[in-house]
């Protein structure tokens, strides 16, 4: 659904966000006991209790997991009594959260619950990800996701459009940017390390960590009952690539841009006339976990030197696969609820180079 499709829709809104500290592994942890204190605190943001959530979504992955139907155990950490509206996408978060719009959009609930998390440490994050490849041609030669986001880099440089001591910039901006992030897993000064696959050396890399985050969304006056300053969702949507790297442009990303460009990135906010140019955003929160990927999503988004990129840190300081992007979403929010911005853009993404993207636009009301 977009913009264009639903004028008179209600307004939705975020109203709360929490998530875990990110770290290099939680092995004395279960997903659920993960997650249970990231629930608690977001409910005690808004004085909800389970009860009041009109309906649940949840993000996470059965190959992290090791395990079939794994979002079934997390349900543990949620309560299943009294009975809850629950529904579940294996996808990041952020595709949650979509859903979870499209719902109260639809005047089903008043209030919802997102959550997602990741726990990447007990196996190999590279070869679990390669199982998202396409089955019969590309999977069987196990092509892990860094040497996969390393052939982009490389395009980009060949292209010109970078080179290896940009890339290091881009490292250094978000790590010391997630110094005032108390969640980040990364933060200050780090070494850009040896080549892992080059061009793209170890600080070029998102950490492999385990994480959990959550949300609550709420319509209309509800919102502003839960929440001083609401961030108003002014539009969500979400593209795909084609499947084969090879038949794709890996230094642009056409389907960020029309993503974007159907949830209202290039509009100008309520009451003004124009847009269609650069986004009419003051911040914008990349899930890039590769420098390389910030520098196509720049590019994609039209994104000039007016707009805070990855105030948090972003990917590259803490990255739990399958939470990442629902953080995007739940930091630009949290800007907003703190009077930090007026108006953000938040982007997600799943698959190997940006095949999947989703961008949402969030605005606070008028100051």
């Amino acid at each position: 659904m977009t913009r264009e499709e639903a004028p008179a829709r209600r307004e939705i809104a975020v109203v709360a966000f929490a998530q875990t500290d990110h770290r290099r592994s939680t092995e004395e942890s279960s997903e659920v006991e993960m997650l249970m204190p990231v629930l608690h605190q977001v409910l005690q943001q808004t004085g909800l209790k389970t009860a009041d959530i009109g309906f649940t979504c949840s993000g996470s992955s059965d190959y992290l997991a090791g395990r079939a139907f794994s979002f079934t155990l997390a349900l543990d950490g949620v309560g299943a009594w009294p009975p809850i509206s629950e529904s579940h996408v294996e996808m990041d978060g952020a595709w949650a959260l979509y859903e979870a719009w499209t719902k109260l959009l639809t005047g089903d609930a008043d209030t919802a619950l997102v959550y997602s998390y990741g726990k990447c440490s007990p196996g190999s994050l590279r070869d679990v990800l390669t199982r998202q490849l396409d089955p019969y041609y590309v999977a069987p030669l196990w092509p892990d996701s860094v040497a996969l986001a390393a052939l982009q880099a490389q395009a980009l440089v060949d292209a010109g459009h970078t080179d290896e001591r940009a890339l290091a910039g881009v490292a250094a901006r978000s790590r010391a940017d997630a110094t005032a992030n108390p969640h980040a897993q990364l933060k200050g000064e780090v070494p850009q390390g040896d080549y892992l696959v080059r061009p793209l050396r170890t600080g070029d890399c998102a950490p492999i960590g385990d994480g959990a985050a959550a949300v609550i969304l709420a319509a209309g006056e509800r919102a502003r009952e839960l929440c001083e300053r609401p961030a108003w969702i002014r539009g969500v949507d979400h593209r795909i690539e084609a499947h084969g790297l090879g038949v794709r442009d890996l230094t642009d990303s056409p389907s960020t841009r029309l993503a974007a460009e159907k949830a209202g990135a290039f509009e100008l906010p309520r009451g003004l006339e124009g847009g269609g140019g650069a986004p009419t955003v003051d911040t914008a929160e990349l899930h890039a976990p590769f420098t390389s990927q910030e520098v196509v999503l720049r590019k994609a988004l039209r994104l000039g030197d007016g707009v805070r990129v990855n105030p948090s840190g972003g990917a590259l300081a803490a990255n739990p696969v399958m939470a990442a992007g629902l953080i995007r979403i739940g930091e630009a929010a949290a800007r907003i609820h703190r009077g930090e911005s007026d108006r953000a853009l938040a982007h997600a993404t799943s698959g190997p180079c940006l095949q999947q993207n989703l961008v949402a636009v969030l605005e606070g009301d008028p100051r």
